[in-house]
């Protein structure tokens, strides 16, 4: 092969470069996707991707398992990256970061050393805040469809909410204003705090907080304060995910969020039991819900006392009225008993008079019949005493002596049967006219 065909690599890239300037002298606006973006020295970094923008994808499928149809480096100088940083930040609210889409406008640069790039010359914010305004009502529509959204408004903070679990950063210096908020409450109340670690800002907040609530799940916590301070309002992307807000809108107690975004509301506060602004402001929530409820109790017990008192009042006064009428009362109730005493006292003398002319009327009449009644009562025991005399005549012995009979006795008792005597028994024998005496011998 000829040597004069032959070029350097030095002598294509430039021809390249050449080309490239001649051929694409504009600056063009481009949509893309950042699958990466880092500083260095003050430069920034991407790496722009495409991916398929088929029915599949738009069905739910995701951009990060989606395979891309068109790559690029792009790079924005520190001269330009000073002035379209602040803006954008300031505009969306966020910092630029993997998975974030934007408008960038850029111009083609070939370096013969470092190759092909797209150099950024400005971004446009109106475009990401479009984009993450529509993942938001996304995120949002599912919520509500899911029939989660409002779940933590219907939980009430419990009357005494004293117990508080923490999800901060630990080195937050708005958690230290948080504790020394609730410590340092001019009404003396005492709270308990326990902190659970996380990330709040950066790509690592949606996971971290996560598995802080699951950590606290099962615990004896009154509720829950997220806390974030000292961190960028640009760095919000962690607390606008799907995943987070279904964990907080289905915890069972009640989620506070502080995280200090003034501009707008992101999804965890929305979907919290309460959004304040910053930590401070949550304390002072929680010193402000039980100085309500101390209130409420201080009032019971105002009322309870008035209360308490009206009665006293009253009842000192009807003792005052009873007091004063009890004598006069005392006087009509005994002049009314000693009435009655005394119309009892008649109906009982007379009714004992009464009582002595009946029985005395009795007695005379008993009086006169006794001498008939003993008369007839000597005419019949008379009578019955001849009977029994006739009777026992008739069973006197010497009547059965007199008949031929005779009695056989020993030891001074009628003999019924021999066999009740025995060999030299001596007995006696009656007859009318005399007794014989007689030795058995056999």
């Amino acid at each position: 092969m000829n040597s004069e065909q032959h070029i350097t690599l030095y002598e294509l890239n430039s021809l390249v470069s050449e080309v490239i300037e001649c051929e694409m002298p504009n600056e063009y606006w481009v949509e893309a996707e950042l699958s990466e973006c880092r500083e260095s020295h003050g430069h920034c970094y991407m790496e722009l991707v495409q991916f398929d923008e088929s029915p599949a994808r738009a069905s739910g499928v995701s951009s990060r398992a989606a395979t891309p149809i068109a790559r690029a480096s792009a790079k924005c100088w520190a001269s330009k990256w000073m002035l379209v940083r602040p803006y954008f930040e300031r505009i969306t609210g966020q910092r630029l970061h993997a998975g974030m889409k934007v408008l960038l406008k850029v111009y083609p640069q070939f370096h013969v050393a470092y190759g092909f790039s797209w150099i950024v010359s400005d971004i446009d914010p109106t475009y990401t805040l479009g984009d993450m305004a529509r993942k938001r009502q996304e995120i949002i529509r599912q919520l509500k469809e899911e029939g989660v959204f409002d779940l933590q408004k219907g939980l009430e903070l419990p009357l005494f909410c004293q117990h508080i679990a923490v999800i901060s950063s630990e080195t937050a210096a708005g958690y230290g204003d948080f504790c020394n908020q609730l410590a340092d409450n001019p009404y003396g109340f005492q709270f308990r705090t326990q902190l659970f670690p996380a990330i709040m800002q950066g790509e690592g907040v949606e996971q971290s907080i996560i598995d802080a609530l699951e950590r606290i799940y099962g615990l004896e916590f009154d509720c829950v304060v997220i806390i974030r301070g000292g961190g960028a309002t640009s760095d919000m992307s962690g607390f606008d995910t799907l995943a987070l807000a279904e964990n907080v809108a289905n915890f069972p107690i009640p989620i506070i969020t502080g995280i200090g975004h003034d501009r707008d509301e992101s999804i965890l506060d929305m979907v919290s039991h309460t959004r304040v602004k910053t930590p401070t402001a949550a304390a002072a929530l929680l010193i402000d819900h039980l100085k309500a409820v101390l209130d409420i109790l201080n009032e019971a017990q105002d009322r309870l006392a008035h209360s308490a008192q009206q009665k006293l009042i009253t009842y000192h006064s009807s003792l005052i009225t009873l007091s004063e009428a009890l004598p006069r009362l005392f006087s009509i109730i005994k002049t009314r008993h000693e009435a009655r005493l005394d119309t009892l006292n008649s109906r009982l003398v007379v009714a004992i008079r009464q009582s002595l002319l009946t029985h005395q009327s009795k007695i005379n009449t008993i009086e006169e019949r006794i001498p008939s009644l003993i008369d007839r009562r000597l005419m019949t025991e008379k009578h019955r005493l001849q009977l029994i005399e006739e009777k026992a005549k008739s069973l006197d012995p010497a009547l059965l002596l007199k008949r031929g009979y005779s009695i056989t006795i020993f030891k001074g008792k009628a003999v019924h049967d021999p066999k009740s005597l025995q060999q030299g028994d001596e007995i006696e024998t009656r007859l009318e006219k005399g007794t014989i005496k007689s030795i058995i011998k056999r």
